[in-house]
């Protein structure tokens, strides 16, 4: 698996990793054995690069990929902001979980909350490192306007230097957000020196607002960008779901502009949605969730697919794609 390096850092993540929502029960009915065997199809197909957080599954996430990385060479990713609490949630459901563990999250963005979500998640995994360190789900999208702003404060003055701290005691390799908007990691960079931001569903077919100030504002700095959620939570591959909800009419009527030219040229539409945010320099890897071996395996062929540079071409003249938008010139994974 072609690998790209994180910031300016000395870490490198294959371009295609993993990521580990479905694995906790997120949105998705995976028992233990389904979420193991999904990631030993991963570690056979030779990738290296795993996304985890303790939010997914409350815990399930993470001590199902500590598990099977264990003795191995890997690059791994955790988040903090969430503290598990012991304590089952009243409705599983509401957090999008199936199936999680008995715990209950409680945001805390603090430097001690940091601290203390490191050493748990260390104790989940079983392991003696973590490579990328994220601030999880900080951002109105997430809280609000009020409550965000308490929390950015406690992240201000003491979350990112938390995270200093372990960077600079050799503990963790990189530090970075992980989150669904763009606003908040602009807000982020005038606070410290970022290394990564995982940003989900907002660089995919569907949409680039990144590209407007967010991907000027990384490239000034330094800090590489990880694509998450690259299917728009679904409706690139036939789901009717689009940022966790029932796609809207505009969203659908979009998708089926580009399923339109990906047919005209025999064209997967998901492997074009893998593909396509690796045309841009800045992006080193792009992490889709899996809700079963089966579905993993669909994601290894559409990587293998290639993509005719005619079907770039078309797409650009739908006027669907931000100018600034590069498309692939070949199999980026190849």
């Amino acid at each position: 698996m072609n690998k790209r390096k994180v910031g300016r850092t000395g870490i490198e993540v294959d371009v295609l990793g993993v990521g580990g929502a479905p694995l906790g029960g997120n949105f998705a009915d995976l028992t233990r054995s389904d979420a193991a065997g999904l990631l030993q199809t991963a570690l056979d197909a030779g990738l290296s690069y795993f996304d985890t957080a303790p939010f997914y599954g409350f815990g399930r996430s993470e001590r199902v990929v500590g598990d099977m990385l264990r003795g191995r060479r890997y690059v791994i990713s955790t988040k903090v902001g969430r503290l598990l609490l012991p304590g089952p949630v009243d409705d599983p459901m509401h957090y999008g979980m199936v199936d999680p563990l008995p715990f209950h999250p409680v945001y805390d963005y603090s430097y001690d909350g940091v601290m203390r979500s490191f050493e748990d998640s260390l104790q989940r995994l079983g392991l003696d490192r973590i490579d990328l360190l994220l601030v999880h789900d900080i951002g109105e999208f997430q809280h609000g306007r009020e409550e965000n702003e308490r929390h950015f404060g406690d992240l201000k003055a003491g979350g990112y230097r938390a995270l200093q701290d372990l960077k600079g005691a050799n503990r963790i390799g990189a530090i970075g957000i992980g989150v669904n908007e763009t606003e908040i990691c602009l807000r982020c960079l005038e606070i410290g020196q970022w290394d990564v931001f995982l940003l989900a569903g907002r660089y995919t077919l569907l949409e680039q607002t990144a590209l407007d100030a967010l991907f000027p504002a990384c490239q000034a700095a330094g800090v590489s960008i990880i694509c998450g959620g690259p299917f728009n939570s679904g409706v690139l591959v036939g789901r009717e779901m689009w940022n966790y909800a029932r796609a809207p009419d505009d969203i659908v009527s979009r998708v089926q502009t580009l399923k339109a030219v990906a047919a005209d040229h025999d064209v997967p539409l998901p492997a074009a949605a893998l593909q396509f945010p690796l045309a841009h320099p800045l992006v080193c890897s792009v992490i889709p969730g899996s809700r079963s071996t089966s579905e993993f395996a669909g994601i290894l062929d559409w990587a293998a697919c290639d993509i005719p540079a005619a079907f770039w071409s078309d797409l650009r003249s739908t006027n669907l794609f931000h100018a600034d938008a590069p498309m692939p010139d070949g199999n980026p994974y190849a």
